[in-house]
């Protein structure tokens, strides 16, 4: 295992998401409170765009955190409420084995995951904010079969 990262200077751009592809492993005995805050800090350019439209309850009333402990990871943007966890990522991510096993963790913990590219929002913001949008809705009920219709 990948030793804990340094977290005595926030992590910014690539070397954060190289830090934050390190916590994503479970049972990391490093000071995950602490990283988080440094995460924060340090949030990617594409990150800071998502933020910018999910702070304040701004996307549909729903409140998100950003850079929160989930078990043994920490996910980049969270909607409890929702159970939506919202992840915007850099080359290092791509058909990562780590990143699946994270993925399936959590939705056992009954999240969904939206996984984003740092370019997909850099070049296409306002359809990333429409995606995350569509998934906060709740799923419309199935509609009762009309009278005399059904088996």
């Amino acid at each position: 295992m990948v030793g804990a990262p340094d977290i005595s200077s926030p992590l910014a751009g690539e070397e954060g998401a190289r830090a934050r592809q390190r916590v994503g492993r479970r049972g990391g005995s490093h000071d995950l409170g602490q990283l988080a805050r440094n995460l924060r800090r340090g949030s990617t350019d594409a990150e800071r765009k998502v933020w910018n439209h999910l702070r304040g309850k701004r996307l549909l009333g729903q409140k998100f955190k950003r850079q929160e402990q989930i078990g043994d990871y920490i996910v980049d943007f969270v909607c409890f409420r929702q159970r939506l966890i919202i992840e915007v990522d850099g080359s290092q991510h791509a058909e990562s084995a780590e990143d699946r096993a994270r993925d399936t963790w959590l939705e056992s913990q009954g999240f969904q995951v939206l996984r984003f590219w740092n370019n997909e929002v850099l070049e296409n913001e306002d359809g990333v904010v429409a995606t995350i949008a569509v998934a906060l809705q709740p799923p419309l009920p199935n509609p009762s079969p009309t009278r005399g219709e059904g088996p």
